[in-house]
């Protein structure tokens, strides 16, 4: 100022100058003077500070949920779970997958040691139970989930057997006791298990029968199944429970109405169900936050009305007989010579299959007014690679286990249930995970070249090393969004594994191969952070009860505690001293 008081720079000039400034720079500058600092505060200039720190495109606006473009930048820049705080590593080999309970209280690590472990998630995380599965034949563990009210853990593993085996289990353990309180048989291993209500989860079978043709069933089972009917309370401890198997196959006659079949659904070209989730429609029309549509629809195909048989118009007479009369017709043609030239051995195995199913699967359920829940799971139609989704909706009817035992009220075994839904992503598919409303479902995918046609299912095309995080809304089944990138994944086709994502309200993280975890923000589609391994990073997971905690898994065998800058400077922040006054009159009163 002059010597009048009057300001030698205008606020206008000052504020282009801090526009040429960096953030930390404005905030310094605003400590100088009051009207400096009400300059640094602008809207206007921290809208252009957001956009060009940030690199997000112009056209995306800002946070519904925001007040001001300062408080939003604050938000991405110190809420963000970036600086590790804790190293656990009590695991002695690859951690696999990590879950926590819905209060946040404790979380679960599965591990290439074989061992389900159980920690208390206080300020400083502390393990309260280790659970050997060495016992029970199992190789190594590998998934593991809460039911809802944090009573049961659900953990599945995979058994020891050559190295080309398929068979897996799941335990239940409770978790007052850490008693284990079942077991069932799941096979393909990779289906992992997951909890449809408090009190009953789902597992899966598999049935061959053909060399590139299956058949997978998906059971829904009680927790608290046991051979021996042995109540919880009574159950033995997880150290030295006998190893008895409660399966579909073991099911006796006096344990009517305990396992129940929800699905059974045909496999073709080497393909088979993986990775079953179960979304809650309740939430649906609520959502934490609702993302734009912004992609094209054509990835979803609803499998309804206007499939291809019913789109080419009803023939006479009953489907069963339709398609014993085109069986018929195609195996004549093979005969004589007319399509033999036509079809390899793998393709002749795949059309014969398609053609004695068409009269003996059940079609999809035409509504979702009455659905539940969703039953998804990866699958296939052209490959063993997994490059779609399926979607199945649960009816009200389907949610207990009471009923006919093994699906013998269904009439007959003689159909497959028919896909609702069913979403093509054109690679493959290595992880999913549910936004916290349900509604938003996130996809790891390795895109196939583009315009690459599968010749042969067991040779699909080769994959890219950049794996694309895809979006997919399942109320109006629409992808939405951008594909979100920056990790990456070396493995081909036949080493690909399963790398876990999961969701916050604003976040969505991953893991990688390339020794790093992954954080994107939700609205704005931007990464955010990396968050260093000494190995791929197998495993992520936000605490449902404070997004500003994040932990990683890695084939380093070491867990990671990650919290926001913002939480470390309160953990970290000195206690106030008392006053002297107050300190002494309080050792009087002893």
């Amino acid at each position: 100022m002059d010597e009048g008081g009057t300001p030698l720079l205008p606020d206008s000039l000052i504020y282009q100058i801090f526009l040429s400034l960096g953030p930390a720079d404005v905030l310094a500058a605003g400590l100088v003077c009051r009207r400096w600092q009400a300059v640094s505060r602008d809207e206007f200039l921290w809208r252009e500070q957001f956009y060009r720190y940030y690199q997000v495109a112009r056209d995306v606006p800002r946070h519904p949920a925001a007040t001001s473009w300062y408080e939003e930048f604050r938000r991405l820049y110190d809420t963000v779970p970036c600086v590790e705080v804790q190293t656990l590593k009590e695991h002695t080999d690859q951690v696999l997958h990590l879950s926590f309970s819905h209060s946040g209280y404790q979380f679960a690590s599965c591990s290439k040691d074989c061992t389900v472990k159980i920690w208390s998630n206080d300020l400083t995380i502390s393990l309260l139970h280790s659970a050997d599965m060495r016992p029970y034949n199992w190789s190594y563990t590998q998934f593991s989930q809460f039911n809802q009210d944090d009573s049961l853990l659900l953990a599945s593993g995979v058994f020891l057997g050559p190295h080309n085996s398929s068979s897996g289990e799941i335990a239940v353990i409770s978790l007052d006791n850490f008693a284990l309180l079942s077991r069932v048989r799941n096979k393909p291993y990779d289906v992992f298990g997951c909890w449809l209500t408090e009190t009953s989860l789902i597992s899966g079978n598999l049935h061959r029968i053909g060399d590139i043709t299956s058949c997978s069933v998906l059971w829904l089972n009680n927790a608290f199944q046991v051979r021996a009917r042995v109540p919880p309370a009574a159950a033995p401890s997880l150290a030295w429970c006998p190893p008895a198997v409660s399966h579909p196959q073991d099911v006796e006659s006096e344990n009517v109405n305990v396992v129940k079949r929800l699905f059974k659904i045909q496999n073709l070209n080497a393909s088979t169900i993986r990775t079953v989730m179960v979304a809650d429609c309740s939430r649906f029309d609520s959502p934490d936050l609702l993302l734009d549509a912004g992609g094209p629809p054509g990835r979803v195909f609803d499998l309804g009305s206007d499939s291809e048989d019913e789109a080419a118009g009803p023939g006479p007479g009953p489907a069963p007989a339709r398609t014993k009369e085109g069986l018929r017709r195609f195996l004549d043609g093979l005969l004589d010579g007319r399509a033999q030239s036509q079809l390899s051995e793998h393709a002749l195995e795949t059309r014969v299959a398609e053609l004695l199913a068409q009269g003996r699967t059940k079609p999809p359920e035409h509504s979702m007014a009455d659905a539940r829940k969703l039953l998804i799971f990866t699958t296939g139609c052209l490959t063993y690679s997994p490059h779609q989704i399926g979607i199945k909706q649960i009816l009200p009817h389907q949610m207990t286990t009471a009923g006919p035992v093994l699906g013998e009220g269904r009439g007959s075994d003689a159909f497959f249930d028919a896909l609702d839904h069913v979403i093509d992503v054109h690679g493959h598919i290595i992880g999913m995970g549910l936004s916290p409303d349900n509604r938003y479902l996130y996809v790891n995918s390795r895109a196939w070249p583009s315009g690459s046609v599968v010749a042969d299912p067991m040779q699909p095309p080769p994959i890219a090393e950049e794996i694309d995080l895809l979006v997919f809304d399942l109320k109006t089944m629409r992808e939405v969004k951008r594909a979100l990138r920056a990790h990456r994944a070396y493995t081909p086709n036949d080493e690909c594994f399963f790398i876990f994502l999961d969701v916050s309200r604003d976040f969505v993280a991953s893991g990688a191969e390339d020794r790093h975890g992954y954080i994107w923000d939700r609205h704005y589609n931007i990464c955010l952070a990396k968050l260093r391994h000494q190995d791929v990073v197998n495993s992520v997971v936000f605490s449902p009860q404070e997004q500003e905690l994040l932990l990683t898994a890695s084939d380093d065998a070491t867990i990671k505690a990650w919290r926001s800058p913002r939480t470390v400077r309160i953990h970290q922040a000195p206690r106030p001293r008392p006053h002297p006054f107050l300190s002494w009159f309080a050792s009087q009163r002893r």
